[in-house]
């Protein structure tokens, strides 16, 4: 009976049931688009994040540089006498902070709620090559009237002159990275992947091999099996490398203790990559490097993640604060408009309430009547802002808008998190911009919160109607009778 009369009632207000359905729609299909668009934004803001400091780094251990050290500037000496042949002259220097013993890493590793801690070396290679071209002397034209011509435009001086020569040098930098090859899934490395030839392995901790990024490969000519010379020592190209988003970390990744002899620092590391057990401890353990290893900054992804700025950082706070609000505003308002209508809807059926209490149907029969209409009313509204929902998100995965995260805010990072600063990137320049494409992906939890929100709003819209019906007594059905 109960579900015969709803079906009934149903068909025959149709339009009611639609009004209703489609108010709770709107409001949950705009709570789906802005909950997928945030989803997006978190997965956009961790693709650049993760493209500073790898895929698994949770935190990162650094010392910044003195003031001396920012100051020294290298030296290169050339042989002059070596008329018409080449010359080069590399200079390894470390980049971008003071150096860390190598066993700061174990030491970070054995605090409380570290999972995994690895060490890394950020260097900067400055390359200088080209020739010198002597000149040819040529004697005076002898004595006599030498002196006369010797004076300002008076052609050649009787000593003679050196005519030609001069020096042609180019200048190449580039970043090298340091890597602890005993674990590749903690540092710059890991935020890119091996698209040519094969990466480093544990194996590789003292061999000549080397892993050059895809861009500065390309630029530069170089492939699989080249042979790259950094002050003297050749290695061989095992590898290409893709970034997965952004610019890469370093332009060439060697094995830390070919680095370490690279740059004459024996044990040593400029940045230790820190993996937390329980992220919900990466408070607790930031504090306690801090104490335990005086000197040093802890950096960590939310310290990081307040640097970016730009229009992913707009858009991400528009979607955070704004976004929400807006879609719980009208959520609020959908509930209380369909509890409204629903009420309405019952105050025009008096005579109909009125006639079935007179029948012997009890005030809780027909608050139940009442009820189950709503809750019908209210899937049908999840349904359709399901529906709704995900049309939205499709639309904004489909168009992909690109937003711009601009790293480091004209500076670095806090801790040194911009050029080889959380991460280890090996950029100098002030500030870095990454485009990513904004998608809108919409989880099981995302349609699990519409169905429960759609549940939510069929209760509340019959708990208006079922309080109205529960008052109604038969007498007002024969006060409507004409």
């Amino acid at each position: 009976m109960f579900f015969t009369y709803l079906r009934r009632e149903l068909r025959r207000r149709r339009k009611a049931a639609l009004v209703v359905a489609l108010g709770l729609a709107l409001g949950i299909g705009l709570v789906i688009t802005v909950d997928s668009v945030s989803s997006g934004m978190d997965q956009a803001q961790g693709k650049v994040l993760k493209s500073l400091y790898g895929l698994g780094t949770d935190m990162t251990v650094t010392k910044a540089a003195s003031a001396a050290s920012a100051t020294t500037r290298p030296q290169f000496n050339f042989n002059a006498n070596s008329s018409g042949s080449s010359q080069s002259s590399d200079r390894v220097l470390v980049q971008g902070f003071q150096t860390l013993a190598s066993s700061t890493a174990t030491e970070v590793g054995a605090q409380p709620h570290v999972a995994k801690a690895v060490g890394g070396l950020n260097l900067q290679v400055l390359k200088i090559n080209g020739t010198f071209t002597q000149g040819q002397f040529q004697p005076g034209q002898g004595s006599g009237q030498g002196s006369s011509q010797g004076g300002p435009g008076g052609g050649q001086s009787p000593q003679g002159q050196v005519r030609g020569g001069g020096a042609q040098f180019d200048a190449n930098s580039y970043s090298v990275y340091g890597v602890d090859v005993s674990d590749l899934t903690l540092g710059p490395l890991s935020s890119s992947k091996i698209t040519s030839g094969a990466g480093l392995t544990a194996a590789d901790a003292k061999a000549a091999d080397a892993v050059v990024d895809a861009s500065y490969a390309k630029q530069n000519k170089i492939a699989v099996g080249s042979q790259l010379t950094i002050k003297g020592t050749k290695f061989k190209v095992v590898g290409i490398s893709t970034a997965d988003s952004g610019d890469a970390a370093a332009d060439v990744y060697l094995p830390l203790s070919r680095a370490q002899t690279l740059a004459d620092a024996k044990d040593k590391i400029t940045t230790v990559y820190v993996k937390a057990s329980d992220s919900q401890q990466i408070s607790a353990v930031k504090s306690a490097i801090q104490k335990d290893v005086p000197g040093t900054t802890v950096t960590t992804s939310a310290d990081l993640a307040s640097t970016v700025s730009g229009s992913l950082s707009t858009a991400s706070s528009l979607a955070s604060n704004v976004g929400r609000w807006l879609s719980i505003a009208v959520l609020i308002a959908a509930f209380l408009v369909a509890g409204l209508l629903t009420s309405s809807a019952v105050s025009r059926r008096v005579r109909e309430f009125g006639t079935l209490k007179a029948l012997g149907w009890k005030s809780g029969r027909v608050t139940r009547q009442v009820m189950g209409e709503a809750l019908v009313n209210g899937l049908i509204g999840g349904a359709l802002g399901i529906a709704l929902g995900l049309a939205g998100a499709y639309a904004v995965t489909a168009i992909s808008p690109t937003l711009t995260a601009q790293l480091g805010g004209g500076g670095s990072a806090p801790g040194g998190g911009g050029p080889g600063g959380f991460g280890g990137g090996a950029r100098q320049a002030a500030a870095r911009t990454v485009d990513i494409a904004l998608t809108a992906p919409v989880s099981v939890a995302t349609i699990v919160l519409a169905v429960l929100l759609a549940l939510g709003g069929g209760l509340i819209a019959g708990t208006f109607g079922g309080w109205r019906a529960s008052r109604l007594r038969p007498a007002d059905a024969l006060r409507r009778v004409e």
